[in-house]
């Protein structure tokens, strides 16, 4: 079976920075954090240790034009914000209103972290005070993660394969990179595929704070994410979803659709070492990059741009750029006269968990669209060992034609995609 070219048609984003596509890029490439104080959500936790977040705002209305209310009252906030970037994504894709006849072509691959975590607290907080007949019948609807493929699907009436990837942080980045296949080997012609996590509860930000894995910065909520940086403190917590329409290529050209950007490549690994620290010698992270890179057939001196990881905790960031010199060697080092850049954007887009690495590929299609590459902010002081171009506080002008997204998740899943000029 001959394998088909895939390529993204259609991108769709609700995050921090913005609740749309040219919003969130304009903020990112101007450098803006879209980190706010935890307590203006939550008071309870105005003396905890973390104090800040990364919350989608106004989005609402957003929401009021896919969900009836009564259907709001049934669903998770995850599967709304999914909705909102999966509209976003077909309507840009020329899809919503062309859909293809034959709907069991077109699939629906999400990655989700957590899942419907407010709908589980107030089953639980309802049972105890009301007791077991009073839950709603719509209780596990509302809340199983793979209700986002669910709506996603009767909505758009996809009716090809549809999958929810749970693989902590590299969840939407293996959603991504399976959906390529799924395509590629010739088993679908389009697939709405992307990430999307709202776990923002107090007893979820206290089980990520008391693992000391969060950020405990004291100053203004917009230096608090700093990969990189000597002062880094942890991640920030984040809410969000990216949706992306992969096609097949041929059938995108046929019908004059706009393309951002080729997937080429997909690497997965697992470290096999620790339920949620990355193995310190980043062997899992340099197979998967290794396995992208041969999938794309590229050499790593061909990469341009490098979408890291990059969460902001102590050791993660160590690690990844002891991988990235393995990986790519005199490529990385900043004194070489053309050098991959590197930069973490969730500098300014916390940590959105499942939904990040969705994001993150979308940030490598617009890089390579514009030819402009998103800055690491906060990045005053940069640690002696995290000594690469990470493209402190000002982004860049650059030529773009391969770019890479890491994501490395708990129980140690890493994920690497390729992308490439179409």
């Amino acid at each position: 079976m001959p394998k088909h070219s895939v390529v993204i048609t259609g991108i769709g984003i609700v995050s921090p920075l913005g609740n749309d596509v040219d919003t969130t890029w304009k903020n990112l490439i101007a450098g803006k954090s879209g980190i706010s104080y935890l307590a203006d959500k939550f008071p309870s936790l105005a003396n905890y240790d973390c104090k800040v977040a990364g919350f989608v705002r106004n989005e609402q209305s957003l929401i009021d034009e896919i969900l009836t209310a009564k259907e709001q009252l049934h669903t998770d906030r995850f599967i709304h914000l999914c909705l909102i970037a999966a509209k976003q994504a077909m309507n840009d894709s020329g899809l919503s209103n062309s859909l293809p006849e034959q709907r069991d072509r077109f699939g629906s691959y999400i990655g989700v972290g957590l899942g419907g975590l407010s709908q589980i607290e107030k089953a639980i907080k309802k049972y105890d005070t009301d007791g077991p007949k009073r839950l709603s019948p719509f209780t596990i609807p509302s809340l199983i993660s793979n209700e986002a493929v669910g709506w996603a699907s009767i909505k758009w009436n996809l009716q090809g394969s549809t999958a929810i990837i749970t693989n902590a942080c590299s969840s939407s980045s293996n959603a991504l990179g399976l959906a390529m296949r799924e395509i590629r080997d010739g088993y679908a012609d389009y697939v709405l595929a992307g990430g999307t996590e709202s776990c923002m509860i107090p007893a979820a930000i206290a089980g990520f704070g008391n693992m000391r894995a969060l950020s405990t910065w004291q100053g203004n909520p917009e230096n608090a994410s700093r990969p990189f940086d000597s002062q880094r403190t942890g991640f920030v917590m984040a809410e969000g979803a990216a949706m992306l329409i992969l096609e097949r290529k041929d059938l995108a050209i046929k019908r004059n659709a706009k393309i951002y950007a080729e997937i080429v490549g997909y690497g997965s690994t697992t470290d096999a070492y620790h339920i949620t620290a990355i193995h310190p010698d980043g062997t899992g992270g340099i197979k998967a990059i290794q396995q992208a890179l041969h999938d794309a057939q590229i050499e790593p001196s061909q990469v341009d741009y490098i979408n890291a990881h990059g969460t902001g905790t102590k050791m993660n960031d160590a690690v990844e750029t002891k991988i990235l010199k393995h990986v790519f060697g005199q490529h990385v080092n900043s004194n070489s006269k053309r050098h991959a850049y590197i930069s973490s954007t969730k500098s300014m887009t916390g940590h959105m968990l499942g939904a990040t690495g969705a994001a993150e590929a979308i940030f490598c299609a617009l890089a390579i669209q514009n030819q402009i590459l998103p800055p690491t902010i906060n990045l005053d002081n940069a640690d002696p060992i995290c000594d690469l171009d990470y493209i402190p506080n000002i982004a860049i002008k650059a030529n773009v034609k391969y770019a890479i997204s890491n994501s490395f998740g708990f129980g140690g899943n890493n994920a690497t995609l390729v992308l490439k000029t179409p």
